[in-house]
């Protein structure tokens, strides 16, 4: 079996299924209705003849030999060091938003992090992705780095609103997955998101991410209980 052949982890199919299940739930789907459905996609996937791909065809990382520096220079997007107290202000106000709260939510106890707590870390690793011209516009973080372990959660987040949906945090992760290979010798880059959809799920698996697996109902926020994601990146 050749690299375009190999099969879909089973937890990355289960993983789709429920979030594919959960949208049609608020749909209004009856058990007649996913009979139905799984018919249609069966037919449409024979009458397509789809074959399974690599994503892009792209590789997670370009593994970097030298240690990289801030800033980290891309194409579109820069990452600078997190200045405090400078960037307190912009960090706060970017954390007001729902997808902003993702942010400060520690999926180790399913509580909300203070702005405080974050910055002030000792095993956080800050930066602040910003556009060609300085404009700073969201945060890139490693959070919990063990360096007896080589490992460390990776979290994103296009503050300014106008820049989200663009792919500035795509290209910012693949910096900061590079740097965080380079210059801190990770070995492990994993994810936990309440954001289960297959846009996310898509996204990090261009980047080189594998589902590891769902913690379900893990975290109570904002008023209902969520799934956690959770995504690994292994650099060897």
């Amino acid at each position: 079996m050749n690299e375009t052949e190999k099969a879909i982890p089973e937890v990355t199919i289960e993983t789709v299924a429920r979030c594919l299940y959960k949208e049609t739930q608020r749909y209004g789907f009856q058990q007649v209705d996913y009979l139905r459905f799984a018919n249609q996609l069966l037919d449409m996937a024979m009458r397509n003849g789809h074959k399974d791909t690599l994503i892009n065809g792209e590789s997670a990382t370009r593994h970097p030999l030298e240690p990289l520096r801030m800033p980290l220079e891309g194409n579109d997007v820069r990452i600078r060091e997190f200045e405090a107290p400078k960037d307190r202000e912009l960090f706060a106000k970017w954390v007001a938003d729902k997808k902003g709260r993702y942010f400060l939510l520690s999926t180790i106890t399913a509580k909300t992090l203070g702005i405080d707590e974050v910055i002030d870390g000792e095993q956080n690793i800050l930066g602040i992705i910003t556009l060609a011209d300085a404009t700073p516009i969201g945060m890139m973080a490693f959070l919990d780095y063990d360096q007896c372990q080589r490992k460390a959660e990776l979290r994103k987040l296009i503050g300014e609103i106008q820049y989200r949906g663009r792919g500035f945090a795509k290209k910012a992760t693949r910096l900061w997955i590079d740097y965080g290979i380079s210059s801190w010798g990770l070995k492990k880059i994993y994810l936990n998101t309440l954001d289960t959809n297959f846009r996310n799920i898509r996204l990090n698996e261009e980047l080189g991410f594998k589902v590891e697996g769902i913690l379900r109902n893990e975290s109570y926020f904002e008023g209902e209980y969520h799934d956690i994601l959770r995504m690994a990146l292994l650099t060897e």
